[in-house]
């Protein structure tokens, strides 16, 4: 009667347990990713919500090598799904932009204060002015932090155009800094 009670493990349990053990703690890195694919808080957080949905419902084949590699793919995934469903978005509303991007915050002198707010909008312009494709490796990689490896793997791109499409994008940011007056030229010292 005793070998009755240690009956096989229940497999909601082990589900938990592997989900735990292989999401949970990629949490704070899908929300930024998807922060970066969406631009809307509100959007990014229904993809991460989505992306923990289906990672739970597949944990259960998932062999536990590269978990966050496996649940960029399974965003990468839902975010084409979700666009598939919402294309034509011509209603979007300007203002909210302008919720996302108004904070406010003031520290150091005054020469600091101006210079980094003249700084943040020359950054935000060039980073603004950039194709789609070099916004998003840039984003992904140098405000993310995702390794080269993370990005192509999430843009089903090789390592190789990361690499390209970042250097291109820094060259340009770089460029607009330097005529803008806040940063040095190549060589001047």
């Amino acid at each position: 009667m005793e070998d009755e009670v240690t009956a096989a493990p229940d497999p909601a349990d082990a589900r938990g347990r592997a989900f735990a053990t292989h999401v949970l703690p990629e949490v704070e890195v899908l929300l930024r990713v998807a922060t970066t694919l969406t631009a809307q808080p509100a959007d990014a957080e229904d993809l991460v919500q989505e992306t923990l949905l289906r990672a739970y419902r597949s944990v259960d084949r998932f062999d536990g090598r590269h978990p966050r590699a496996w649940l960029l793919t399974i965003m990468r995934r839902a975010e084409i799904n979700r666009h598939r469903r919402r294309r034509p978005n011509l209603l979007d509303d300007p203002d909210a932009d302008l919720d996302r991007l108004s904070s406010t915050g003031s520290a150091g002198s005054a020469e600091e204060v101006v210079v980094g707010e003249a700084f943040d909008e020359v950054v935000d312009s060039a980073l603004s002015g950039l194709p789609d494709k070099h916004r998003q490796v840039v984003q992904l990689v140098d405000i993310d932090g995702l390794t080269y490896a993370e990005a192509a793997h999430l843009l089903d791109v090789p390592e190789g155009t990361v690499m390209s499409r970042l250097h291109r994008a820094r060259k340009r940011i770089r460029a607009r800094l330097v005529a803008a007056g806040l940063a040095p030229k190549r060589g001047v010292m």
